[in-house]
């Protein structure tokens, strides 16, 4: 059985998939781009405002599933530059304070809407 997570304090999907869903025990949640929920379109601002805001899309998802960051175990994340990979692990890495999840990192050729980051989670369900 699958139950589908979704919440106005993040962007809506622009395709045919869900924002997150549970399964198994664990929620599985689509790549998060730096989308602003109240518009819908990509943050201004490089790497750092985008990076921000996939994090705040992401923990907003997760807190419509009544969890938060303690409780993810796997992340991806795809960057348009591996050059961007230190400036992104800092922001990404003050919401793992302890106990990160594991993790890969990967540098990709294009991203939807043309954005430097993407962020893909899987959390254990409580």
């Amino acid at each position: 059985m699958k139950e589908i997570i979704s919440t106005e304090n993040a962007p809506k999907a622009i395709g045919p998939y869900s924002q997150g869903v549970k399964a198994g025990g664990f929620l599985f949640l689509s790549g998060a781009i730096a989308l602003d929920p109240a518009t819908g379109e990509v943050v201004q601002g490089g790497v750092v405002a985008e990076t921000e805001q996939v994090m705040k899309n992401i923990g907003a998802l997760l807190a419509a599933a009544g969890l938060g960051f303690q409780d993810v175990v796997k992340t991806t994340i795809y960057l348009a530059n591996m050059g961007d990979f230190a400036t992104v692990n800092g922001i990404y890495g003050a919401h793992f304070q302890e106990n990160p999840p594991a993790r890969s990192t990967v540098e990709v050729k294009g991203l939807p809407r043309g954005v430097l980051v993407e962020i893909e989670v899987t959390a254990l369900c409580r």
